[in-house]
């Protein structure tokens, strides 16, 4: 393949999981109302923070994916610092989701898994 990608990571619970999972790991679903933006970030040790720190809290378990995606595509959205170094992530409006999601490059990976009391934490 000659179009380069960049590396993008999404910190996610199981609800969220099961749904990328449904569609064999090819999509990420539609934003629920309340969620205007699709955030994922540009680095896995952010994404394993916000897992331990959010999703274990709110689930009990949460995880990290890494998918690549076109960097044509990405290239529109600027990356933006949200708080230290490694606090950077995308900020793509929910309603251009999909696009995103065409522009996938290969499956969505679950690169780590993490829950409440487990020794990594």
């Amino acid at each position: 393949m000659t179009d380069k990608t960049v590396v993008l990571y999404r910190p996610t619970g199981p609800e969220e999981l099961e749904l990328v999972r449904q569609s064999g790991f090819k999509r990420w679903p539609p934003r629920l109302p309340e969620q205007p933006i699709f955030y994922p970030v540009t680095n896995e040790a952010y994404a394993k923070q916000i897992a331990v720190e959010w999703n274990i809290g709110a689930s009990g378990v949460g995880y990290v994916t890494r998918f690549h995606v076109l960097a044509s595509f990405m290239e529109s959205y600027p990356v933006q610092q949200v708080g230290g170094d490694i606090h950077t992530e995308w900020w793509v409006p929910a309603e251009e989701l999909e696009e995103l999601n065409d522009r996938i490059v290969g499956l969505i990976e679950v690169i780590g898994e993490y829950r409440a009391g487990a020794s990594g934490e």
